[in-house]
Formats: C-alpha cells, structure tokens, sequence
C-alpha cells in the first residue's frame, strides 16, 4: 500500500479540489469527545500502518480484534441487565424473570447504604433502604437473594468496591450452604477503588489499607477461587463523571496497572493473578469513537503486560471487559428516545468486541426500571444477536481508514496521559493531587457548555423539542414499608445469632488487620457467623480510618 500512497495524494487532491466549492454544515465536526474528525479518511491517514503489529489476527497478540479467535460465532456476549432494588427477596424474584427472558448472566446492583458499608438500621441509611439497588446487610440476606437460582450455573457480577471483600465473601458462604464449593463459582466483584477516589465517590477507607485488601483478594481467589474475576477495573464512572473517551481510556488503564504493580509489590506473581482482572467500559453514543477505545484498550494492554511487567502466560495480555450503555446519554425528556440511543452504544459494543454487555433501560433517567423497560432492553441485545447478522463476522470494521486512524490516534493520547501520571508520581499521588477530578471537571464542563450553547445537540433537549411536554410512563416506586422490613430483619438476626461467636470472630479480624495477615479468611469467618457487612466494616474503620479528599476550588 505504500508505494500507493503517491497516487491516492493525487487522487485526494482532486477531490479535495472539487468538495472544496461546496458548502458544508454549520456544525463543529468533532468526535462527542471533541476530537476533531476530517472529512475523509484514506490510506494517507494511516501511512504506517503495519498489519502484524497493530492488527493481528482475533485471538492473537496484540488482540486489536478481540481475545478470540472466533469471537461471537463461538458463542454470544453474556447478556446482562444490573438488577437490585429493595429486599433481597423483591431483587430475587427480579432475577428469575430475567434469567426466564433469556438473561444469561446477573449483575448485582446494591443500595446506597450497603455500597458504603452501613447497615439498614444505621442512622446514615435513613431514607436510602433499597431505593437504588438492594439492601444487603448479611449472609441472611445474601441466601435470599440467590434463593433458588444455582450458583454453579450462574455467573454473577456485583458493583460493589470498598466493602466488596465483604460481599464476596458473603457470596461465597452462600454457594457453601449450596453445595458449591469456591473453586467451581465464576463472577465479578467491581472491587475498583482506585476509580472511586477518581469519580464515583464511594470510598470508605483510604487508598494503602483499600489496596491491601485487593491484593489480599487476588492471593485468596487465586488459591480458592481460581475462576472469579477478582477486580472489574472501570472506566463506566469515569466516563458518567464527565469524562472524554481518551480519559475513560487512559485512567481506567492506568488503574489497571497500578493493581498489577501493587499485586506484583505484594509478592504475587503476575500471571497467577492478572488473568482474572477484567475491565468495564461505557458505551457512549459517539458510535466509532466508542469502538476505537475498546480496539485500543486491548492493544494498549497486551503490549503493556507483555513488555512492561514481564507476563508470560498469554491470558494476562487479554484485556476482557464487560460494557454497559452510557447512562449519561439517557434524557428524561422524550424518554422512549433512550431506547434508540441505548441500541446504537450496544451496537457499538459488540462491533468493539465485549464480553458481557448490559443494555440501559428507557425509564431509568427517571427511576429504577420496570420490568415492561428491562424486557425491552434485554430484547434489545438479543435483536442485535439473533437478527441484525452483526456477530457473524469477527471484527468488520477492522481495515477501515477511519477506525483504524482513530484507534492510533486513541492509543496515541492515552500514552501522553500515562506519561503525565508517571511525572506526577503515579496513580496514587495523581489522586492526591486532585489530577484525575480536575480534568474530568474540565471536560464535563466543557461538554455542558457545548450543550447549552447548541454546539451540540441532545434530541428533545435542546432541539427537537415538544411544546407542552410532560413525561408519561411508568416508572417503579419502592413502598416505604420495605424498609422498615429490612430494618426489623437485621435487628431480629442480631438477637437470635450467636453473638459469643460473631464477637470473636470481628476480634479475630481487628488483630489480623491490625497485622499483616490475609484478611478475607477472617471476613469469610465473620460473614459465616452471620456479622452484618456494618459491623465488619466498622471493625475495619476502626482500624484503617476513612479517607477524606482534599478539596480542589
């Protein structure tokens, strides 16, 4: 191709001669992320390209078309919809209606009280019982929930990160009390805090103790829990923070390297744990954008594992990630609106090769949805996987001068972001610094603007609006009396437990904190004992303190 290149410049001369006469849109042309996008794209655009070395095969290194080599025609992404509302028992009757729809793995959502460590009955948890996902507050809770539905047949994932060595723990007790012994569960635990003191904002103790437990949990899984993905490293808050996509990309990486080095600094061998971290990225509405991140992640990552920290088992070089569409995309005007939006960033997924995908619901701008809305986004994937002939070719758009250019000029900019972390002294010290909420501030900012301004525009938002507008579905109300419920459970299973037992069990874990020792077999022994996640949690504050972040103005 290269010896072409002289000639297709005459040939884009020419054509650039004619188009030159003709007017263009008013309309800035820029990626959602305000990446500039030229009006065409040609072998010019990729001179160097080398197919070996920045293509490949799928299944191959460098894994730009994907971590298998035959992709869907093997088999489909795990569909997924993040589910959890109210009790255990309301969230378990949720999962087997969608596991009878044709779900093919859960996801677990929690509520406010339970993400932060607090207990149903805690002060702090008033009014926030089960509202945005379930109530968890023990084993009890934990055995409910999974009611019913084999542990050893489901995979499960849970969006859980600073009490996440908790929740797991409870997961596992719970297969116990199944028949399944650990080594034959497969899932996901989020368990990412270093996105948390980035973007989401749900911390409990500071950066050192919190990374001591993941790579406590790295360790645990890779003796007892060898099929679990110990880490869902994620750039979805990132990204609903306000983020561009080559932030998403460069910080969630970022992230990911700093496990592999903490892991490594804790004496692990980086191909004993590295192949169970997993990824979680956004599908945002910006379609080849959103491809070009997830072709660049993979690459970025291989080369990163395989060159840098010495991996030799091919496994750790696989970047495999679970995608969920962008709830920031969503409008709660014209809400039936969402139910295009989230097809297209599905669509997007599954061209850039996810593993797992979970489709947003149309109403959830509004509330937790209902099950007219999930069904809907659930048929969503499946029309997608059943219909459109789209998993039937591994990898289409590989080739493509666009696609191609944009995945380069992704990888491109993220290296000058992981540049900037390393000169400020890594991801920990970056976050010390406020350098990651700076620049997501700035780029939420500026997309706003974008938006108010009509430089950008959001259908029925800004333009291509109703006059008299009101929005008229269903949304799902959670009754007040769930709480209460909840509350009155937890505080029965204080009463009848034995409580002698529960005690030391927490004592145990306060000396092994206050040690060096392996802290999940002493939060696998309290969880058995039935300690609320609240009362292990303040074992460990007790211990480790809470981070509090500086302010930036």
């Amino acid at each position: 191709m290269c010896d072409k290149l002289p000639e297709i410049q005459q040939d884009r001369d020419k054509w650039q001669e004619k188009r030159s006469k003709l007017k263009d849109r008013d309309f800035k042309f820029e990626t959602v992320s305000s990446m500039p996008v030229n009006d065409l794209y040609t072998p010019l655009d990729i001179p160097d390209f080398d197919h070996a070395r920045d293509l490949g095969m799928p299944g191959s290194y460098p894994y730009t078309r994907g971590v298998q080599p035959n992709m869907y025609r093997g088999r489909f992404w795990t569909m997924r919809q993040f589910a959890g509302f109210a009790t255990a028992r309301e969230s378990n009757e949720r999962y087997k209606y969608l596991l009878s729809k044709g779900q093919t793995g859960l996801s677990v959502a929690f509520d406010m009280p339970t993400i932060m460590g607090y207990d149903s009955d805690h002060p702090r948890a008033l009014g926030e019982v089960g509202r945005v996902g379930v109530a968890i507050d023990s084993l009890q809770d934990m055995e409910t929930l999974f009611d019913g539905i084999p542990l050893d047949k489901v995979s499960t994932s849970m969006t859980t990160n600073a009490p996440a060595s908790i929740l797991w723990c409870m997961y596992i007790a719970t297969g116990e009390k199944q028949g399944v012994p650990s080594e034959k569960l497969t899932g996901t635990i989020q368990n990412d805090i270093l996105k948390e003191y980035i973007a989401q904002k749900s911390w409990i103790y500071p950066p050192e103790p919190s990374m001591r437990l993941i790579t406590n949990i790295f360790e645990y899984a890779c003796k007892h829990v060898p099929k679990w993905n110990t880490v869902s490293i994620s750039g979805y808050h990132i990204r609903e923070a306000g983020s561009t996509a080559v932030q998403e990309l460069a910080f969630t990486l970022a992230d990911g390297f700093a496990y592999v080095e903490a892991g490594m600094a804790a004496g692990l061998n980086v191909d004993d744990f590295a192949p169970r971290l997993s990824f979680f990225f956004n599908a945002h509405i910006d379609f080849f954008e959103e491809i070009a991140k997830y072709r660049a992640a993979r690459r970025i990552w291989a080369r990163r594992m395989k060159e840098k920290y010495g991996a030799k088992d091919p496994k750790s070089w696989l970047l495999r990630f679970h995608t969920q569409t962008a709830g920031c995309s969503l409008t709660a005007q014209q809400p039936e609106n969402n139910i295009v939006r989230t097809a297209y960033e599905a669509m997007g997924a599954v061209l850039g090769g996810t593993q797992s995908l979970h489709t947003n619901s149309m109403d959830e701008v509004l509330a937790l949805p209902t099950e007219k809305a999930v069904q809907i986004a659930l048929r969503t994937q499946q029309i997608i996987a059943y219909e459109t002939g789209v998993p039937n070719v591994i990898d289409p758009l590989a080739g493509s001068y666009y696609v191609e250019a944009l995945t380069n000029k992704m990888e491109e900019e993220a290296e000058k972001y992981f540049a900037e972390i390393e000169r400020r002294g890594g991801v920990l010290a970056s976050i010390d610094q406020n350098f990651f909420q700076q620049e997501i501030a700035d780029a939420a900012y500026h997309f706003q603007r974008a938006v108010d301004k009509k430089q950008r525009i959001v259908v029925g938002v800004n333009e291509f609006v109703n006059e008299n507008e009101s929005v008229d579905i269903d949304i799902l109300k959670i009754d007040p009396q769930i709480e209460l419920d909840q509350v009155a459970r937890v505080q029965k299973l204080r009463q009848e437990r034995d409580n002698n037992r529960v005690n030391g069990a927490l004592e145990a874990l306060r000396n092994a904190a206050q040690g060096t020792d392996n802290m999940i077999p002493f939060i696998l022994d309290s969880v058995r004992a039935y300690a609320t996640q609240g009362e292990i949690v303040q074992v460990l504050r007790e211990v480790f303190g809470e981070y509090k972040e500086k302010p930036i103005f």
